[in-house]
């Protein structure tokens, strides 16, 4: 059997076995129904052109662990900021970990989706917000809603500032053969409020899992939100990674991306402007080798005016890595002083790395200030031989290079203790001690 036909004959099981509204329910219908008409993305269609997902739908996985998973703390601990008070949402084989988890209802909510999804007082935000925004021609969103059950739901109320930063993590255990997992998350972020919010998918064994991730996140008027995705998984480990941000007036969303490690990744960062004034944020860092592949597909339409947005990735690739930048700016005709930028730059470490990058400018109005641009390049030789000739050894000062190419988008890192851990993660996937911090 097909991995496909396996989905849609899997979901009849799965529907029966939830409590969910009649409006869930046929949100949920209507998804698979895309699904099965569409299908899994094939490199004919532009938006994956680079990318094949050929290798990964040719397996048998696991769609539900048959055993549930025990973690020790200790085992998992260096993946958590540790020296930092944070809530945790903690899953391991996408089953919920109270063990591992600080949840908290206390003037603002940090739970569970499948809590929010079957609890009456939460039915007024699913109605309002689930589903609403992620688009109905994407084939995996819409199989994502379909198996839509666990993942987070965070709701920050009006002028509320969350105390703490809010950590969401999957863990893989490694006791399924190959495991297929759909995390769902949902984030509504009231006016006035704000927070921080890191995400990381991790697999704790050498093992074909498969993450389809999606996030839908709803800032109001005046909201800010400061969201770290960390990417730096076992080389048997795939994610495709789909968010969707709706901005209101005066908003800022502010994402940064580390893709450092994986099989195959794919993000899928959408933000949409339904308020003047809103800022968008969307910064990446990207170091990869050996068969590693990652793909960064964004968009952000302007729909109103006098809104600015900011993308700026930086890619090192190795080996045989290789790397897919298609970044969209999109302006309608009634978003007039639109303030756009982006810039991608990537660097070749050899001749056997590829990269491959498309910004795009889609602009239907006159008064705007837009720009976009790309470089494709190797380590400069000249400062390369400079430093050497000043006593700093070839792969020290590969790693300073490096460290500076990159340095733009590790400043606006918000969380030092977070900047900390990404610093020696690059570090070590450089193999050096630099012996300082950026």
């Amino acid at each position: 059997m097909e991995f496909k036909e396996k989905l849609l004959s899997s979901y009849l099981a799965f529907e029966e076995g939830l409590d969910l509204s009649d409006s869930v329910h046929k949100t949920r219908a209507k998804a698979l129904k895309i699904f099965e008409e569409k299908g899994f993305p094939t490199k004919k269609d532009e938006a994956w052109k680079y990318t094949s997902l050929a290798s990964l739908i040719s397996q048998d996985y696991s769609l539900f662990p048959k055993s549930e998973a025990t973690i020790e703390l200790k085992d998992v601990r260096k993946y958590f900021l540790y020296d930092t008070d944070t809530y945790k949402v903690i899953f391991i084989d996408g089953v919920y970990s109270p063990f591992l988890s600080n949840t908290t209802h206390d003037g603002l909510d940090v739970c569970l989706m499948s809590a929010a999804l079957i609890k009456p007082k939460y039915r007024k935000l699913i109605n309002a917000y689930f589903n609403k925004m992620a688009p109905q021609d994407d084939s995996l969103t819409a199989l994502n809603t379909s198996y839509a059950k666990e993942g987070a739901f965070i709701y920050i109320p009006k002028s509320t500032v969350a105390e703490k930063p809010i950590e969401i993590i999957h863990f893989s255990s490694g006791n399924e053969n190959a495991l297929w997992l759909q995390p769902r998350n949902l984030i509504v972020v009231d006016q006035n409020a704000q927070v921080q919010i890191i995400e990381r998918h991790q697999s704790l064994k050498e093992h074909p899992v498969v993450t389809n991730s999606v996030s839908e996140i709803y800032l109001h008027k005046d909201s800010f939100l400061d969201y770290y995705k960390l990417q730096n998984d076992l080389p048997s480990a795939s994610l495709i990674d789909s968010t969707y941000i709706h901005q209101e007036k005066n908003s800022h969303a502010s994402v940064h991306t580390f893709s450092l490690g994986g099989k195959l990744i794919r993000n899928n960062l959408n933000y949409f402007h339904k308020g003047e004034h809103a800022l968008s944020t969307l910064k990446g860092v990207t170091i990869l080798e050996g068969k590693q592949h990652v793909d960064h597909s964004t968009l952000v339409h302007h729909a109103q005016p006098n809104c600015e947005s900011h993308q700026d990735y930086k890619s090192i690739f190795s080996n045989r890595s290789e790397g897919v930048f298609n970044g969209k700016i999109l302006v309608d005709k009634i978003a007039q002083k639109t303030n756009a930028f982006q810039q991608n730059n990537n660097i070749l470490i050899d001749d056997n790395a590829t990269v491959n990058t498309k910004p795009q400018l889609e602009i239907f109005a006159d008064d705007v200030k837009c720009s976009h641009g790309c470089t494709i390049g190797q380590l400069n030789e000249e400062v390369l031989f400079y430093m050497r000739s000043r006593g700093i050894p070839e792969k020290e000062a590969k790693a300073l290079m490096t460290y500076a190419f990159a340095n733009n988008v590790l400043d606006s890192v918000q969380l030092p203790s977070l900047k900390k851990r990404i610093n020696q993660q690059i570090a070590n996937k450089l193999g050096v001690n630099l012996g300082f911090e950026l």
